[in-house]
């Protein structure tokens, strides 16, 4: 969830909340002054001009940690430009995926955490490649470990264009072509179908190590 500013307040992941959803509230400092600096140097957001840069204190109603939102403000609309503290977005994967697959998605949530869209899609598309190598797709480059997999029938053809188009092209223009800016909700669309293919290799990975086993990907025990 992104943040979003809620009168006063901001509704945001908290890091010290096991990442749940909770308001940010703006806060006194001492007894009778806000905790807010003002800056009137008229910044632009998405192209529409605003009158001040606002940098205001807030603290989470759950568990009081501390926090700062940055906006700009003009009369009483609002647009967000900033919010600490950063929140991981961690998503759930089964048991059985390996450790270095599971720190390669951490690292890309963890940098994904900080707005570094870029480079957390960078290491999904490697979290990918990781994940097809361990379970045996070892030849030729990312696009045709994703066509072995869908052929062997471990992923469905339908994962396997998400794989190609979601996660493999994407994690190319940041390797290989010109540089873009990536958003976040490219980084969101990749960073959910690395975990659902997590998932469909590893949530019944006695099945799929049998099927893999008789496509000869992985070696007879």
């Amino acid at each position: 969830m992104r943040p979003v500013i809620d009168g006063d307040n901001v509704r945001a992941r908290c890091p010290d909340c096991d990442g749940a959803v909770t308001t940010f509230e703006a806060r006194k400092m001492g007894h009778s002054h806000d905790a807010v600096m003002v800056i009137n140097n008229h910044p632009q957001i998405d192209g529409q001009p605003y009158v001040s840069t606002i940098y205001r204190g807030l603290r989470c109603a759950g568990c009081g940690r501390g926090a700062m939102v940055v906006f700009a403000q003009k009369n009483d609309q609002k647009a967000l430009i900033d919010f600490y503290p950063r929140s991981i977005a961690t998503l759930a994967i089964p048991s059985a995926v390996p450790d270095d697959v599971k720190a390669e998605l951490r690292e890309a949530e963890l940098t994904g955490s900080i707005g570094a869209w870029r480079a957390g899609s960078a290491m999904l598309r490697s979290t990918l490649e990781k994940t097809l190598k361990s379970n045996g797709y070892t030849r030729g480059n990312l696009a045709s470990k994703i066509d072995e997999a869908a052929a062997d029938g471990v992923i469905t053809e339908a994962r396997a264009r998400r794989a190609h188009d979601d996660i493999r092209v994407l994690g190319n223009d940041v390797l290989h072509d010109e540089w873009r800016p990536v958003g976040q909700d490219e980084f969101d669309l990749a960073h959910r179908y690395t975990q659902r293919i997590l998932e469909d290799l590893y949530d019944d990975r006695t099945s799929v190590e049998s099927l893999l086993t008789a496509k000869n990907r992985l070696p007879r025990i």
